[in-house]
């Protein structure tokens, strides 16, 4: 499967634009967080593509921002999202 291009934003209500890439990440994470905790999910998501558009998003602020959302997630997913949050990274 072709990923989208990163270029194109999708405008969120209420929320950032969201890049194709963004939006299908963003899906997949919330699709296996805990019941209960999706907002708290969305947040640090939003947080983490805010941080990527300024350059920001480097390996201390994966440190702190990894354990965080695996935190959220249900537990038979935490694996599986950490190596897919991992390859966001690179």
């Amino acid at each position: 499967m072709k990923s989208p291009s990163l270029s194109h934003t999708i405008p969120k209500e209420g929320g950032m634009d969201m890049s194709p890439a963004q939006e299908e990440f963003q899906s997949f994470i919330l699709a296996r967080v805990a019941t209960g905790k999706e907002n708290e999910a969305k947040s640090l998501l939003d947080e983490s593509f805010k941080k990527k558009e300024q350059n920001a998003f480097d390996l201390t602020y994966m440190k702190n921002f990894a354990p965080k959302m695996a935190a959220l997630l249900k537990p038979e997913y935490v694996d599986e999202v950490t190596t897919i949050m991992n390859q966001y990274n690179t």
